[in-house]
């Protein structure tokens, strides 16, 4: 028998009881054990840091990743789903840094590495158990308690494992790249990283300088960054020169006409003595500004070259090149052989971004605040022609918010160009939702792919498992612990820098010991090995892995650059060492921005905490909220609270009131009859009532849908139907049967109408699981449960989570009357709009609604739910015609001002005019036309 329910729910509340349901029968693990032996279904979950708490932008991904591992495993897979932590790395060496003071390599080393990374190894979980309990409070299903954590010993030698794999390959080698570098934490970045956190900032590093040209005793003009300037060992020249001389000082300057303005501010400033190219002076020599590395002039420094990179817009034309200090410096000196890329590099700059001995005027001084000492030398040896500030857009670290230099660094890398095409090919057999990202933005990344730089010279990561001799002829691979033990004779429990950088493995070709390199591995590295880690492959799980590789399923956020930089690095494992892709399909989401469009920021506290939000509302209705908008098609939201409100209004209220009635009149009916309301599929009587015909019809078409739609990945297809549905059922079918279902009927027609209500109700709460999680199980499945016989329901178990998604009933499906109903829908909007417009409530009856329409099959399908029109609408009659001059009947467009406006910017105005002054008859062509 079903139990009354109350006439109110407090969703959280009920939420609240069901996880402690969940708990007490250990649901998850129970699903699991259910499962085990179905076809597996697999899932990569990208770990995050325990070092901070979870933002919307971890709930909305947590939400899309529980919503299609669930559904998989409700139809019928076996779906492993572990929590992964992300536990080394910057992130949680600026923590120590900041807390311990630590300002460079120093002072860990005064402090030691085993010190320093124990600090480290205490704080990585710091907020392991908020973790926990916020994902749980979420309803999402995930197994915290056989995670993978990238600081486990079996993690880090999965790691070692892949990078043997690559060494072996001859894909790693050893090299310099100027690169992102963050001084306040003595490290390079990743172009991923340094690009999302760009400035505005005000710099005095730019200003005008004069340098002589030897052969010719023409001074050329230079717009340079001073820093860089000290070591600068050419300069490049634009395609146009210019030779003005300065009216005022008799000095002759070559530099590009289009920027005479850089130096002078009225033509009366300067004579124009000749035009020449600027590839004319390809090759000559100047003085250097500086002593530095004068003696670097022999080796083919101080000369001019030519580079199409130098633009019109900024400068004078002329720019220095500081081959260590800038990527395009880099490439012109290389093309040039001012450089090579086995040369010694000079680069007078140390980790934490100070001049070094060879800078004697600037040594110690942090190349950012040098400038004011740079400047007053230059005036005092007479090369400053004029100085100034101008605002540019420079990138800061994203963990110190310090700004970064460019800088040449020694490393390991791993070949990625020679992949490129294997790369691009393993993407195309990658299905993206939506596909846009995956054709345009990524495929793009693949193709402009360098060779990635692996190595971080830090202290909190995985080792490098390089062993070489001190002139680096001789080099060791290691790809396991017991590998280390053969060569080495020492056997480790762990592989952090302080167990294993005292390790020597004898040398084999006379070179004494081979030591370990000091670098780490990039944590990215390590994320892009998690399909192979966290099976500790190929060491354990080998067939299990195996067997389930490429993943079935993973998600994605737009915004999440370094989260892209995993997807590359996922990418490029995968195609290395196994030639395929790691995943066959990705979900991709936008970003949930505060409500004024800006960045979510804990500092200016512009969003709400999204644990008070559930507790107001409910986990379910956050959780509609974030996967009914535009990030599920990789668009922005901008987070509203009333919005997580009105979910619960207009969505949760709606389908609880709908249930509420059901009970309600079940029970009406069991007392005044005296009879027991139970139903079974297989025996109950069908309706030839056309509104429940139409619903349960309805129904089926909508979990055909869905099934069709989520085997896509289409979450933004699915979501909007199934709250759709919502207002289908309350607003139209209950709306319309109310009388029925109260048995103002007799008991056979209200009982007809229980049944079609109660199956609706009971198969779209197996289907809507995906939506409303929590308070659905304890507000409408437990209840319907206990009173459905049909007996495959009965043989599953009685937990909303664990049930199996039910199929389509394609004998229920009727298109026919879906199409009637829906034409009927549309002559019962449009006449209440009519009405509002007039002024005239449904109250006062009206003599006639006249519907008019080309198409004779609309017309009879209006007719045949007349009396449905009627009484909604309180009209005595309903006549349809397909004549509308006899009505005066014309079509006029209106154009949408929300979405023309938007993309036609200042055209708009002028398309308005010509789309309001179409006339009928070439509206009526645009439609046949359009039909066609």
């Amino acid at each position: 028998m079903v139990e009354p329910v109350p006439e109110r729910l407090d969703f959280p509340l009920a939420e609240e009881e069901v996880l402690k349901l969940w708990k007490q029968l250990n649901a998850f693990q129970t699903s699991l054990k259910q499962s085990k032996g179905k076809t597996r279904y697999s899932f990569y979950d990208g770990p995050p840091f325990a070092t901070g708490l979870p933002h919307y932008g971890h709930i909305l991904a947590g939400t899309i990743k529980d919503i299609v591992t669930r559904w998989a495993h409700q139809s019928g897979f076996h779906v492993e789903r572990r929590f992964g932590w992300d536990t080394h790395g910057l992130p949680v060496e600026y923590e120590i840094d900041k807390t311990l003071g630590i300002k460079g390599p120093g002072d860990v080393a005064r402090m030691g590495i085993d010190k320093y990374n124990e600090a480290c190894r205490g704080i990585v979980m710091r907020y392991a158990g908020e973790w926990k309990d916020i994902v749980t409070r979420l309803g999402r299903w995930i197994d915290f308690d056989h995670d993978y954590k990238t600081l486990y010993p079996w993690f880090m030698e999965s790691i070692w494992w892949v990078f043997r794999q690559l060494y072996d390959k001859g894909l790693v080698y050893r090299g310099f790249k100027v690169m992102p570098y963050s001084t306040a934490c003595s490290t390079p970045l990743s172009n991923f990283e340094s690009n999302q956190n760009y400035k505005d900032v005000q710099d005095p590093a730019e200003k005008r300088e004069m340098t002589k040209i030897v052969c010719t005793g023409k001074y050329v003009c230079m717009y340079v960054c001073i820093y860089a300037y000290i070591h600068t060992l050419i300069h490049t020249c634009n395609n146009f020169g210019h030779v003005p001389t300065d009216n005022t000082t008799d000095k002759v300057y070559i530099m590009m006409e289009a920027r005479l303005e850089a130096l002078f501010k009225k033509p009366e400033e300067y004579t124009i003595l000749d035009r020449l190219k600027g590839s004319s002076l390809f090759g000559k020599g100047y003085k250097p500004l500086f002593p530095y590395f004068s003696e670097r002039k022999k080796s083919g420094a101080f000369r001019i070259f030519v580079d199409g990179y130098v633009t019109t817009e900024t400068g004078t034309g002329v720019v220095h090149q500081a081959p260590y200090f800038g990527e395009d410096d880099y490439r012109v000196c290389l093309a040039n052989d001012v450089i090579s890329r086995d040369g010694a590099v000079v680069c007078p700059v140390d980790a934490s971004g100070c001049f070094t001995e060879e800078v004697t005027d600037f040594k110690g001084q942090y190349v950012k605040e040098a400038d004011k000492n740079i400047i007053q030398w230059l005036k005092q040896q007479g090369r400053l022609v004029n100085q100034g500030t101008y605002v540019h857009s420079y990138p800061f670290c994203w963990r110190s918010e310090t700004p970064l230099i460019y800088k040449a660094v020694p490393g390991w890398f791993v070949r990625v160009e020679p992949l490129v095409e294997k790369l691009l090919h393993n993407n195309s057999q990658c299905y993206w939702v939506p596909a846009f990202v995956k054709e345009k933005r990524f495929a793009n990344w693949l193709r402009d792919a360098h060779d990635w730089a692996i190595s971080r010279n830090r202290y909190w990561g995985t080792p490098i498992p390089l062993w070489v001799s001190e002139d680096y002829e001789e080099v060791v691979a290691v790809g396991s612990i017991e590998e280390l033990y053969k060569l080495s004779g020492v056997r480790v429990k762990d592989l952090h820098r302080e167990s294993v950088d005292h390790i020597t493995i004898p040398s084999t070709r006379g070179k004494g010991v081979l030591k370990r390199v000091t670098e780490v591995f990039d944590c990215w590295f390590e994320s892009g090995s998690m399909p192979y880690a966290q099976n500790h492959y190929p060491f354990e799980n080998k067939k299990e892995f195996e067997d389930s590789f490429p993943a079935d399923f993973i998600a994605e956020g737009i915004d999440q650059t370094r989260g892209w930089y995993v997807k590359l690095c996922l990418e490029i494992l995968s195609t290395a060492l196994f030639g395929k892709p790691p995943f066959k399909n990705l979900i991709v989401n936008g970003l949930v921005l505060a409500a004024d469009g800006q960045k979510m920021s804990k500092r200016k506290k512009n969003y709400p905490d999204p644990m008070d939000v559930v507790h107001k509302y409910g986990a379910d209705a956050l959780r509609l909220y974030l996967i009914n908008s535009p990030v599920v098609r990789a668009d922005s939201l901008r987070f509203k609270e009333d919005g997580v409100r009105d979910v619960l209004k207009d969505v949760f209220l709606p389908w609880y009131n709908a249930y509420r009635f059901l009970i309600q009149n079940v029970i009406r009916l069991e007392k005044e009859d005296g009879m027991t309301f139970v139903y079974n599929a297989d025996t109950v009587v069908s309706s030839d009532n056309i509104m429940d015909r139409w619903i349960l019809s309805f129904t089926q078409s909508l979990i055909q849908f869905v099934t069709q739609e989520m085997a896509a990945y289409r979450l933004y297809t699915v979501v909007p139907r199934l709250v759709k549905f919502v207002d289908m059922l309350t607003n139209w079918y209950v709306r319309f049967n109310r009388k029925r279902l109260k048995g103002d009927g007799g008991t056979e027609d209200c009982l007809r109408a229980l049944e079609t209500l109660f199956s609706v109700l009971f198969s779209m709460t197996q289907v809507m699981v995906i939506l409303h999680l929590l308070a659905n199980e304890k507000s409408v499945y437990k209840n319907l449960y206990s009173t459905n016989t049909y007996l495959a329901v009965r043989q599953t178990a009685c937990n909303i989570a664990t049930i199996s998604i039910p199929m389509a009933v394609k004998d229920l499906i009727d298109q026919q009357i879906e199409r009637s109903v829906s034409r009927m829908q549309s002559v019962i909007e449009v006449s209440r709009v009519i009405r509002d417009r007039k002024t005239i409530p449904v109250k006062y009856p009206l003599k006639e609604l006249v519907v008019i329409h080309q198409d004779q099959q609309c017309l009879d399908d209006v007719q045949s739910l007349e009396s449905y029109i009627l009484e909604e609408l309180n009209v005595r009659t309903l006549t349809s015609s397909s004549d509308k001059q006899k009505y005066c009947v014309k079509l006029v467009a209106e154009p949408d001002h929300r979405v023309l406006g938007a993309r036609l910017k200042q055209a708009y105005k002028s398309v308005q005019k010509a789309i309001r002054e179409l006339t009928d008859q070439q509206l009526q062509v645009s439609l046949i036309m359009g039909a066609n």
